[in-house]
C-alpha cells in the first residue's frame, strides 16, 4: 500500500494557506503543522463547552465526556489503560514533576544512569536529583556517530542503579534505539526504563505493551496536535510516586503528577488527532481492526514513505564532501532527522542561504547539547537540522537538494 499523499496533505491546512506558499517545512522536530481534525475540535470546545466540566448541565457533561474520550482513544492507539495517560504543559514539565515525584523511590547512595543522547527534558530533572544524594552515572555517545552503544550499558550498572533514562530517537542524532532490548536489560537489572519518545512519536505512535517501558514520554504539539505532553506510567508505578497536587488529591492518580491541573480544551482536542488517523486508515485500507493494529498499519505506511524521502536526501549528502553528517549515514534504524555542519563554510552564513530559497529549517542545539558535547561540535552555533515527517513530498525534497547546492 502507498501512501495517497494528496488525501494527506488535504486533512493540513497550511498546505493551503497563501502565507506559507511554496516554503517547504523542514523543522518538523520542533512541532508539526496541525491537522484540520485537530483544530476543529478545539475550536469547536472553545464555542459550546468553555465551562467547568461534569456538572450536569449539557454543556458541562459533553465537556467532561470529549475529555474522557482523548484520555480513552489515545490509550487504546498506545496499547494501553486510559487510567495511565497523563496530559500536562509540555514534556519538558512533565519530566521535571515525575523526578519531583519520584526521588522518594531512591535512596541515598542510589544511581540512574542517564543517556547523553537526549533533549536536556529527559536528561536535566534527573539530574538535579544529585543534590538529594543520587549518583547520576553517563552513558555517553559514539564520539563520531553520535549512537548509543546498547552492550555499554552493562559496565554502567551497579546493585544501586534504580532507573534508566533514554530517548527512543535523539532529536539531533535521528537514530532509532532499540527500545524493547534496552528496557528488558534494565528490568533484568531491577531498574527502571524511563523513554523520551519526543524524537520517534511523530514518525508513528509506538505499541507501549509491546515495548514494555515503566515511563513514556512525547509531545502533542509535534504529532498534529495542542501544545501538550503526554506521559505513559505505569499504574502500578504511580501509586508509589509523592503526590504533586493538592492534598486532597492523594490517591487520584490522574491528578497526582499533573498539578497544575487539565487544559480542558486542549485534552478534548487531543481525539482530533485520532480522527485524523482514522481518516488516514479508512482512505487506504477496507478492514476493521483494533486501534493497536491500525496503529502498527500506519506506522509501516508513514514508515515506507519517510523512508524513500530519507534515501533520497542521504544519497545526496554522502556525495558531497562538504557537508558532515552528524549521526549515521545509513538508513538503518534512521528517522528523518538530519543534523548537518558546512565543512567550508560559516553556518549562519549557510543557514541564511537556505532560509532565501524559501526552505524552513532549524539552527542550533535543540536542547540536545550533550551528545555534541560528546562529539565535539560547539553546541553554539550548533547545528543546521533537516527534520520531516510523512505529508512531506518528493517535491519539497528536491527543493531542499536544489537550496543545499546553491547553498554551499
Amino acid at each position: 500500500m502507498k501512501l495517497d499523499l494528496g488525501f494527506i496533505r488535504a486533512q493540513f491546512p497550511a498546505f493551503s494557506e497563501p502565507t506559507l506558499d511554496g516554503w517547504a517545512f523542514f523543522e518538523n522536530a520542533g512541532g508539526s503543522y496541525p491537522c484540520k481534525q485537530f483544530l476543529k475540535k478545539l475550536t469547536d470546545f472553545y464555542l459550546k463547552n468553555k465551562v467547568q466540566v461534569n456538572y450536569p448541565y449539557p454543556a458541562s457533561t459533553i465537556a467532561g465526556q470529549l475529555m474522557e474520550a482523548s484520555y480513552k482513544r489515545i490509550a487504546d492507539y498506545l496499547n494501553v489503560d486510559a487510567s495511565e495517560i497523563h496530559f500536562g504543559p509540555s514534556t519538558t514539565q512533565n519530566a521535571y514533576v515525575l523526578a519531583q515525584a519520584m526521588h522518594g523511590l531512591f535512596k541515598e547512595g542510589d544511581e540512574i544512569i542517564v543517556s547523553c543522547q537526549d533533549h536536556e527534558a529527559n536528561s536535566g530533572a534527573w539530574r538535579r536529583l544529585a543534590i538529594r544524594g543520587i549518583k547520576i552515572v553517563e552513558w555517553h555517545v559514539h564520539p563520531v556517530t553520535g549512537v548509543l552503544n546498547v552492550n555499554d550499558l552493562d559496565a554502567l550498572f551497579t546493585d544501586r542503579t534504580k532507573m534508566v533514562a533514554f530517548p527512543h530517537c535523539s532529536n539531533v542524532i535521528g537514530h532509532i534505539n532499540p527500545v524493547k532490548d534496552i528496557t528488558q536489560k534494565v528490568h533484568k537489572y531491577g531498574a527502571l526504563s524511563v523513554v523520551d519518545g519526543v524524537g520517534q512519536a511523530p514518525h508513528g505512535f509506538p505499541d507501549l505493551k509491546e515495548l514494555g517501558v515503566d515511563i513514556y514520554l512525547f509531545s502533542l504539539y509535534k504529532t498534529f496536535g495542542p501544545h501538550l505532553g503526554l506521559m505513559f506510567v505505569k499504574n502500578e508505578l504511580i501509586v508509589k510516586m509523592e503526590n504533586q497536587s493538592h492534598f486532597f488529591k492523594e490517591g487520584i492518580t490522574r491528578n497526582m503528577i499533573t498539578p497544575a491541573g487539565p487544559d480542558h480544551a486542549q485534552i478534548a482536542s487531543v481525539s482530533g488527532i485520532l480522527d485524523y488517523f482514522d481518516a488516514v486508515y479508512e482512505h487506504h485500507f477496507d478492514d476493521k481492526p483494533s486501534q493497536a493494529e491500525k496503529n502498527r498499519a500506519l506506522n509501516a505506511l508513514f514508515r515506507d514513505h519517510e523512508k524513500a524521502l530519507l534515501h533520497r536526501l542521504l544519497d545526496f549528502l554522502v556525495s558531497r564532501e562538504d557537508i558532515q553528517i552528524v549521526g549515521p549515514s545509513q538508513i538503518s534504524n534512521r528517522a528523518p532527522i538530519v543534523s548537518i555542519v558546512p565543512k567550508n563554510k560559516d553556518i549562519k552564513e549557510f543557514y541564511d542561504a537556505l532560509t532565501k530559497h524559501k526552505l524552513m529549517l532549524g539552527i542550533g542545539f535543540f536542547y540536545a547539547a550533550r551528545p555534541l558535547m560528546d562529539m565535539g561540535i560547539p553546541i553554539l552555533p550548533g547545528v543546521v537540522r533537516i527534520s520531516f515527517l510523512h505529508y512531506t513530498s518528493m517535491d519539497e525534497i528536491d527543493q531542499l537538494i536544489n537550496g543545499l547546492k546553491a547553498a554551499l
